[in-house]
């Protein structure tokens, strides 16, 4: 059976159900599309957790090595990776318990949407989180 990515309903369920977004790949450089992305989501009240062993800090977060070395609950892994490397992101976001995975835009891997859903979490792929949290929550989230 062919992946299909979640109804926006559900994906509005999602982004208003989640606090922190571990991001996969967050650059430390302003003008890569994962800071600009990250920096969007924040400025909207989400949480952001940078995933890059090279960065101490970015976003004025701290930075970890891995999903596992995060010390809370993660809602969301969006992956800023080639899709050929998503698959071991798709074991360890199973392996911390987050929600859902999210693939930004041009990222694809039917190996790791069989992963992640195998292991309970919610699969968006080839969207990106900005553009869905604008049209779907354009009020940013609700302080609950």
């Amino acid at each position: 059976m062919a992946f299909e990515n979640p109804t926006r309903d559900e994906i509005k369920r999602l982004l208003e159900d989640s606090q922190v977004i571990a991001v996969v790949g967050l650059s430390d450089n302003p003008e890569r599309v994962s800071y600009m992305v990250s920096e969007a989501m924040q400025a909207k009240g989400y949480r952001i957790i940078p995933v890059n062993p090279n960065a101490d800090f970015i976003l004025g977060e701290k930075s970890y090595a891995s999903l596992k070395e995060i010390p809370e609950k993660v809602d969301i892994v969006n992956v800023f990776r080639r899709s050929e490397h998503t698959p071991p992101i798709a074991e360890e976001s199973v392996a911390i318990g987050a929600k859902a995975i999210w693939l930004q835009l041009g990222v694809f891997q039917a190996e790791t949407a069989e992963i992640a859903q195998n292991g309970g979490l919610q699969v968006i792929m080839d969207r990106c989180i900005k553009v869905e949290d604008s049209i779907l929550l354009p009020q940013g989230k609700s302080k609950s």
